[in-house]
């Protein structure tokens, strides 16, 4: 039975309990068990599951400050090269490619905008790599720059996830970067209020923290659309999004996920 406050799933076109249960990353008996079903082939498209307080168990939100690093963006200029970078932040290339998910071979140019360790590493709330909106002069911070659900004042990426923390401005309206169908609404133990959006390219985005939400699930929601109000992250005691993306069952840098134009709406 589904209650008021359960985070519920709208089954789509093509779904399964197996596609399900691998997205939220839990056991496709687990789902099953909490729903009440013991045939998977006969779920119909347009049922309500209800999501175990389990799904994507793995994703660690740490305040545990000794595993945080604080992080900065540097704009990579004509001669610089992984070696010398790493050199003069005192880290190993292997550490600069560990920040930056580069693969061994990975080869900068001048332009490109990567992930250094900031001054202040190891103060940072939340458990998340920092990046701030001042950067060295005359750059300009490319993150920032981008659109995001909300205005923000600090982005964090989640220690060793690519899902970020956004902070904004309390009861602020959490703003949907695509156009989508809600697939999943309501609280999550760990995130608050959540509303995640099927995008279509096979991406899901996960909008968390939210204290309200203004959609529900099936919505069709456009680009701009108001998804909930910015809720108090009560570990940080600051307005938190958390949000996510995931193309298929892999998280992707949100930085990087499609957006509906980059022109704030």
């Amino acid at each position: 039975m589904l209650g008021a406050e359960d985070l519920i799933h709208v089954v789509g076109k093509g779904e399964t309990i197996y596609s399900i249960s691998r997205f939220y990353q839990i056991a496709p008996e687990e789902l099953m068990k909490a729903n009440g079903i013991n045939d998977p082939a006969k779920l119909q498209i347009g049922s309500r599951l209800i999501i175990p307080p389990s799904a994507f168990s793995e994703i660690k939100i740490t305040t545990d400050n000794t595993k945080t690093q604080s992080l900065v963006n540097y704009n990579v200029v004509k001669g610089d090269t992984l070696y010398s970078i790493a050199k003069k932040e005192g880290i190993s290339v292997q550490a600069l490619l560990d920040l930056n998910k580069f693969a061994s071979n990975h080869v900068i140019k001048a332009g490109d905008s990567i992930k250094v360790p900031g001054k202040n590493a190891g103060n940072s709330t939340q458990g998340a790599a920092v990046v701030t909106a001042a950067g060295k002069p005359g750059e300009t911070n490319t993150v920032f720059s981008l659109r995001w659900p909300v205005n923000p004042k600090e982005i964090a990426y989640m220690t060793g996830q690519m899902g970020v923390i956004v902070e904004g401005e309390l009861f602020e309206s959490v703003k949907s970067l695509t156009q989508g169908r809600v697939i999943s609404a309501g609280p999550w133990r760990k995130f608050g209020k959540v509303a995640i959006v099927e995008v279509s390219g096979g991406y899901f985005y996960m909008y968390g923290g939210c204290e309200s939400l203004s959609v529900k699930v099936g919505d069709k929601i456009a680009p701009g659309a108001e998804l909930g109000k910015l809720g108090i992250n009560t570990v940080s005691e600051k307005p938190n999004l958390f949000f996510m993306v995931f193309r298929g069952e892999s998280p992707i840098d949100p930085a990087k996920a499609p957006r509906a134009g980059n022109v704030k709406i």
